[in-house]
């Protein structure tokens, strides 16, 4: 090989790649790679490292903490590697552990980050109310013996649809420079035991999700007042918020990005159904 030629292979052109990936949080510290914990992030750069038979970081959409699950995580990366949409999504699933799954695969711009592109999200969140806790629905959803009452939940809810500050709904340590967030819809249906809340927002701070659950499930006991979502925006102290809701009931559902970029949409973006 002469030194053209190495200098010609040292630059092979690099393409960019997107992924949706679902997933079972419950096995892991969260999505982002930690020295001392398995992840999320470091089982899928492994499994797609075997696949382009090369080292490749990966860029999500959400980080989800530990216990939290994804229907529809975006991601990219990318790689000097050319391999088509179906050896992208069989190679790298043959690779990954059960819990984990590529959906699909498509090349975008060198332009499209799976962060900062997005335009929206969307998060569910599962509760399961009956008198006893149920061995299936273990780690898929939260459990509370309590009743809930969906209207309750449903006028509270409808009080924080709209663009406000959510600073009493975000975590002490959320690093976001803004609490100034526009939530889309707030969506809450009950079929038999299992309540369900639909969220969709131009974007999400900090446990943002968790503690409007924790609220409005209290509300649905009836152990809180149905305006007391109304009464924490206004007071914009994280302290006086509530408790926030366990992380086993909530899913990364889905992501918005421009239609420009051709991704595969999100099943029930508007939050109409029950997952």
């Amino acid at each position: 090989m002469t030194v053209a030629d190495a200098g010609t292979q040292a630059q092979a052109p690099t393409s960019r790649i997107a992924l949706g990936v679902e997933y079972d949080g419950g096995a892991y510290s969260g999505w982002q790679l930690q020295h001392h914990a398995d992840t999320v992030q470091a089982r899928l750069e492994a499994a797609i490292a075997r696949v382009a038979a090369e080292p490749v970081r990966v860029h999500c959409a959400g980080r989800t903490d530990a216990g939290v699950h994804a229907l529809g995580q975006v991601v990219h990366f990318d790689t000097t590697a050319r391999r088509s949409r179906r050896s992208w999504v069989l190679g790298t699933n043959s690779n990954l552990p059960d819990d984990i799954a590529v959906r699909w695969a498509e090349p975008v711009p060198p332009d499209f980050h799976a962060r900062f592109s997005a335009t929206g999200r969307h998060y569910r969140y599962w509760i399961l109310s009956r008198p006893t806790r149920s061995a299936l629905w273990r780690g898929r959803a939260v459990w509370t013996h309590k009743p809930l009452d969906p209207a309750r939940m449903r006028t509270a809810g409808a009080l924080l649809v709209g663009r406000h500050d959510f600073t009493s709904f975000r975590a002490l340590a959320c690093q976001a420079k803004s609490p100034v967030r526009t939530l889309r819809y707030l969506h809450i249906q009950r079929r038999g035991e299992l309540v369900t809340l639909a969220l969709g927002a131009d974007g999400f701070l900090h446990h943002m999700v968790r503690n409007i659950a924790g609220v409005l499930m209290a509300i649905g006991s009836s152990e809180a007042p149905v305006d007391w979502t109304a009464e924490l925006l206004a007071v914009r102290d994280r302290a006086l918020g509530g408790v926030t809701a366990p992380p086993q009931g909530l899913y990364l559902a889905g992501v918005d990005y421009p239609d420009r970029f051709a991704l595969p949409v999100a099943g029930d973006a508007d939050g109409s159904s029950v997952l």
